[in-house]
């Protein structure tokens, strides 16, 4: 069986005026399922890069990217949109929350998307909500939640079409720290349950409870650690 993702040569360059940045330099990475990585480096290495192609938001200049087997440079949008909404789940920094609606709402958008009846996405929306923690919040907006319950909705959303992949962008970086402790412990529950989960982030803290430590430098991994 193949890995879950498999890049080979990855490179990404951003130009801006006459200034050009390699922001990925020939990335090799394999992620098995069932993992938990987490992308660790200084700010502007290339991590977060990494983390939306992984999570299919953009497309490398160069290099392979295989999800499950298939090529997926050979897909066009519409098969890439088919694949970020059927098999990856992506959890921002900012939660990125629609604020007029309401929690089930926002969790039932990528179903909504996928084709599901409107009774059968709320109903999973909530059932998903429950899990979280929030089943008692189904009805509040963004506005109404403080911000660690906000991100709990977002990763309800991320969830909702029970994708192959869950990629998060420093999930509790706008958070206090208890409320990402308790973010953190849902990412390593989703994982015991056999979630596959690849997490920029820049707290050693959460790194060191990673199944693995991936660090990039200039646009390359310069080390790769599984945890003792």
């Amino acid at each position: 069986m193949p890995p879950l993702l498999s890049v080979r040569g990855l490179v990404r360059v951003y130009r801006t005026g006459g200034t050009t940045l390699r922001a990925l330099d020939g990335v090799d990475l394999d992620v098995e399922r069932g993992e938990l990585v987490a992308l660790v480096g200084p700010s502007g290495s290339g991590k977060s890069t990494l983390l939306t192609i992984l999570g299919g938001l953009e497309r490398p200049d160069a290099g392979s990217y295989r999800f499950d087997g298939a090529a997926v440079e050979d897909l066009d949008d519409t098969g890439l949109a088919t694949l970020r909404n059927r098999r990856i789940g992506f959890v921002f920094q900012s939660f990125h929350l629609l604020p007029l609606l309401r929690a089930d709402e926002n969790v039932a958008l990528p179903l909504r998307y996928a084709g599901w009846p409107a009774p059968e996405r709320l109903a999973r929306a909530r059932e998903l909500l429950a899990q979280v923690g929030l089943g008692d919040r189904v009805g509040h907006r963004p506005t109404e939640l403080s911000g660690g319950q906000c991100q709990r909705v977002a990763i309800a959303r991320a969830l909702a079409t029970d994708p192959d992949l869950l990629c998060a962008d420093e999930p509790t970086g706008n958070l206090d720290s208890r409320s990402g402790a308790e973010i953190l412990e849902l990412f390593h529950e989703l994982h015991r349950r056999g979630r596959t989960v690849v997490m920029v982030t820049h707290d050693p803290h959460i790194a060191a409870g990673a199944s693995r430590r991936v660090r990039i430098e200039d646009g390359r991994i310069v080390s790769d650690e599984n945890a003792v």
